[in-house]
């Protein structure tokens, strides 16, 4: 039985409440034979600010790039909004990300049959959608220099942030993002603005070059930004695989999450670079959803998007692609059962809370061991 060694990072809000529940669904399959998992816990964000001075500690990071897949809740809030930027708890996430090199940010937005109608779109137009954003992380506008705020004198000011990308950045991104559509159906939707942005048009130019060099057996689109954010609510559907900066993936994997229902619904995956030798990937994963303030600590979040990402984890780093398959099929299990945590729930039915959600995923876990 194969042991697999995890840094799990419960971070502020509602993250420890959702942490929780993935430690369940570990017992579980360790109990079933699966696997060993030896967990290490620490701390980032806020939490780690209160500890230690700093988002992230040297020594987190260490366990994170010597972890075979790192789990993380969400970071930030309210009570450390007045710390400096250079430490403010979104900090600690960005250091991981920028230490351990995971350049490639994976964000399904799938919509279950069972939540179809959870979502602001007619169900028409969501039910079975299954999408894949995959986003630049380490580079663009959110790393790029100068940035900075100017003082110009005379009561003004200049923010300036820089959008940068290098060919071989949009070279590695676009590669991800081929490759797993020739895991799905082979269809590849790049976005950038190349109309008004130079990096946009490298982005362009380098993602058409790559196409035609090695994956002509993919089929390759090109839409702007701002329409591909338009036609995302228009006809989501006819979408597969989308590759995109920084920036633009930040937001259009926002608008992709709510045609799901909620946000409390998404995983993601953040991965580095194979190791040439091993294979490995330094990876990390987390919900798309924030540390929710306004409801931590009142057991009523939804732990799904944090059990996904560990289903993402099993299959993009731990090599236990059928037990991905099996917690998925876990979760859309409890949904099928009717369980909605409050975020899900509809008028007149009636909302379990996090630990209840948990437990109805190791119960139709443990149901498909059977």
């Amino acid at each position: 039985m194969p042991t697999h060694k995890l840094l799990l990072l419960p971070g502020d809000g509602i993250g420890p409440e959702v942490s929780a529940e993935v430690e369940k669904v570990l017992d579980r399959l360790a109990a079933d034979g699966s696997a060993r998992f030896e967990v290490e816990r620490g701390l980032v964000g806020g939490c780690a600010i209160d500890a230690h001075g700093v988002p992230v500690s040297d020594a987190d990071v260490a366990r994170a790039a010597a972890a075979d897949a790192v789990l993380l809740g969400a970071v930030g809030g309210p009570k450390w909004d007045g710390v400096p930027y250079e430490i403010r708890p979104e900090a600690g996430l960005l250091r991981l990300r920028k230490d351990l090199g995971l350049f490639a940010n994976l964000r399904p937005a799938i919509c279950h049959a069972a939540l179809a109608d959870a979502s602001s779109l007619k169900r028409e137009l969501v039910e079975g959608l299954d999408i894949l954003i995959v986003r630049e992380l380490t580079g663009g506008v959110y790393f790029g220099e100068p940035k900075e705020i100017v003082d110009l004198g005379n009561g003004q000011k200049r923010g300036i942030d820089t959008q940068v990308y290098d060919t071989y950045e949009i070279e590695r991104i676009a590669r991800v993002a081929f490759e797993l559509a020739r895991l799905r159906t082979g269809r590849v939707t790049s976005s950038e603005k190349r109309n008004v942005m130079k990096s946009g048009v490298l982005w362009h130019q380098t993602v058409t070059a790559l196409h035609a060099r090695d994956y002509s057996d993919v089929e390759l689109k090109h839409e702007l930004a701002d329409a591909l954010g338009m036609k995302l609510v228009q006809a989501p559907k006819r979408f597969d695989v989308i590759v995109t900066d920084n920036l633009f993936g930040d937001m259009l994997s926002d608008v992709a999450a709510m045609l799901t229902g909620s946000l409390g619904m998404l995983p993601s995956a953040s991965l580095g670079e194979a190791d040439p030798v091993s294979g490995r990937r330094r990876a990390l994963y987390e919900p798309v959803h924030g540390s929710a303030p306004d409801i931590a600590g009142r057991g009523v979040a939804n732990p799904l998007a944090m059990i996904g990402s560990l289903a993402m984890a099993l299959r993009y780093s731990l090599d236990m692609a059928a037990e991905a398959d099996r917690l998925e099929r876990a979760i859309s299990s409890a949904l099928d059962a009717g369980h909605r945590t409050a975020d899900l729930a509809r008028p007149g039915e009636t909302a379990i809370s996090t630990s209840q959600m948990g437990d109805a995923v190791v119960a139709a876990l443990s149901a498909s061991a059977s």
